[in-house]
């Protein structure tokens, strides 16, 4: 199963003790251990792997992040993959959890076994994940042959999005520190040809759900959905596969550059269930001054 695969990806990653004659060295967390509430390491995750049309290649990663709240490091020594880097894209403010597919990495058709390796360092713990085309890691987000599912059908300004994301940046916007900026997307999708069971003694997953995230930035971001409860949480629940349109407002406490990821998912929830499908993520790029 691609599920028991990669939930222990990040788990193997190397672990290498930080420098320093006072530093502790850190270790992998045990297979049933809780996630800690601080101080605790973010684990590089590589989801798998899929071919292009053209013939190049895309890589999926995501990470786990075990604190309780989000962390942020920037990207440079602490946050680098090479060869090639340190920046190919990957995330500098990390959510609390396991985030699945939020980036990918394009290679060409002749990258064969060439390898990557993704490092964070946090909280005096480093981890590593090296990467390449390997056979067991091959994925489809694009379909899941088991129940006919595919990922949901995202907007952002002109931009039409349909699983990982590997389409770029959807949108380049201006803000101003203090001023709401409106974000507008649209989400929908269509009915499942084998939809699962009811989900014993859980609330019901809503159709289609669109949630907006900071993905890099110096400064934490408020949203506001305009939703009647938690409306800081930048989250859109659809209740029928059509989905609909959404209107988000983001305020910006501090200039700077900042890049925001938009992620629509169906009923299959996070990281479709740990089957690497279906979602759809894209990324909306921002000037504050």
């Amino acid at each position: 199963m691609r599920s028991s695969i990669t939930l222990f990806a990040f788990v193997a990653a190397l672990l290498v003790m930080a420098g320093g004659a006072a530093a502790q060295p850190p270790r992998a967390p045990l297979p049933l251990e809780p996630a800690g509430a601080m101080g605790e390491a973010i684990f590089p995750a590589f989801e798998g792997w899929y071919r292009n049309e053209d013939g190049t290649s895309t890589i999926l990663l995501g990470y786990y992040n075990r604190n309780d709240h989000p962390v942020d490091v920037a990207v440079g020594d602490g946050n680098r993959i090479e060869p090639g880097g340190p920046d190919h894209g990957q995330p500098s403010h990390f959510l609390p959890g396991r985030a699945w597919g939020v980036f990918t990495i394009t290679v060409p058709e002749d990258f064969g076994d060439q390898t990557f390796t993704w490092t964070v360092s946090v909280n005096n713990q480093q981890s590593e994940v090296s990467f390449w085309l390997n056979p067991s890691y091959y994925v489809d987000p694009f379909l899941n042959r088991a129940n006919g599912n595919m990922p949901p059908r995202l907007r952002i300004s002109d931009d039409e999005m349909h699983g990982p994301p590997v389409t770029g940046i959807s949108a380049t916007l201006e803000a101003t520190v203090g001023e709401p900026l409106e974000l507008a997307a649209s989400v929908q999708d269509v009915p499942l040809t084998n939809p699962p069971p009811p989900r014993a003694n859980r609330r019901p997953r809503p159709e289609v759900v669109l949630t907006w995230r900071l993905y890099r930035g110096p400064a934490d971001v408020t949203f506001d959905t305009g939703a009647e409860e938690e409306p800081e949480n930048g989250r859109h629940e659809f209740e029928d596969v059509a989905g609909g349109d959404t209107i988000t407002w983001v305020t910006f406490a501090e200039p700077g550059e900042y890049r925001l990821m938009a992620t629509a998912n169906d009923i299959s929830g996070n990281g479709g269930g740990g089957d690497q499908c279906c979602w759809t993520t894209g990324y909306v790029d921002i000037t504050v001054r």
